[in-house]
């Protein structure tokens, strides 16, 4: 199975890919971004692939197969950057690229839950190794919980109806695949237009995967270790797709720039807080009309980038 990497060229351009140093794709998915990085930083460079999906990892060994001598694959979380590369001896980094959010072989595959079209296990785990499930949330959470994520994960509308719905349904029967749940949030929710626009289960389902996941604490906590173990021009990528991922990135990026947080009354700087990274993406770069005609699921991407500056001592 083949991945066809979202903005590829402007990663690669902004990447810098030297042939030396070590990369780190914390999302390789099936490798389309990490083939590329890996050609442009032979001989000397390394990379380090990781995924939270076993299923990824076994694609991208195979797909990665020629480049086996220079990666290195780990199964974890990448909001446990700093615990894997101290694990593996790695002490800072000259690249690295977030590419969030689900793969095409996620969602293409029924087994895994993530899509409304195609019938399978209310799933959606990255991991499935973790416990919780999507059919946990929507057979056990209260109803205000069931709100609240629908509501700040999906940014639906419809949050206090399809709530109200899922727990007058589940009172009778769990729901226990994806057409069930997409169909009684159809019911419930604005119907789609008729020509165009998008399925009425779209935001609830994307709601529910982020919860699973812990989608936003995870890049929340990922973003901080990862402009750490940056060595001094090393550069962060983060590729997202939808405005709570990106505000998030935007947000920890200016942070991570601005350095100094106090007052503008106070005479002197008293936090210490240094500027550590600059932010080379003003404005998130997005794919241009001709990505989004040959892969229509790049329309959504939005990439933003920041460098490391020399760290203090």
């Amino acid at each position: 199975m083949e991945h066809v990497p979202v903005l590829l060229e402007e990663v690669l351009e902004f990447l810098r890919c030297l042939p030396s140093g070590t990369f780190v794709d914390c999302t390789v998915g099936l490798g389309g971004h990490a083939r590329a990085i890996l050609e442009r930083i032979r001989p000397s460079g390394g990379l380090i692939a990781i995924d939270a999906d076993t299923e990824a990892l076994q694609q991208a060994r195979s797909n990665l197969a020629a480049w086996k001598e220079k990666v290195t694959y780990v199964q974890a979380s990448y909001r446990r950057l700093s615990e894997t590369l101290q694990r593996l001896g790695v002490r800072d980094v000259a690249g690295i690229l977030l590419d969030l959010g689900m793969s095409s072989a996620q969602v293409e595959s029924p087994s895994r839950g993530f899509s409304f079209s195609r019938r399978g296990p209310l799933d959606m785990r990255y991991d499935r190794r973790q416990p919780l499930t999507a059919a946990d949330i929507v057979n056990r959470y209260p109803e205000k919980d069931l709100v609240k994520i629908l509501r700040e994960f999906g940014e639906e509308k419809a949050a206090k109806r399809i709530a109200a719905a899922i727990v007058r349904r589940r009172e009778e029967w769990p729901l226990s695949t994806t057409d069930e749940l997409a169909e009684l949030v159809a019911s419930v929710a604005r119907p789609r237009p008729a020509r165009g626009g998008i399925h009425p289960a779209t935001k609830a389902f994307q709601a529910l995967r982020v919860a699973v996941n812990d989608e936003l604490g995870a890049l929340s906590e990922a973003l901080p270790q990862a402009i750490e173990v940056l060595r001094p021009g090393g550069r962060l990528i983060v590729l997202s797709y939808h405005s709570l991922e990106d505000r998030i990135v935007k947000q920890t990026f200016r942070g991570f720039e601005k350095g100094c947080v106090c007052p503008p009354s106070f005479p002197v700087c008293r936090c210490g807080r240094v500027s550590e990274v600059e932010v080379l993406t003003r404005k998130p770069m997005r794919p241009s009309e001709e990505e989004i005609r040959r892969n229509p699921r790049s329309r959504s991407a939005r990439m933003r980038v920041c460098e490391r500056k020399e760290k203090s001592s």
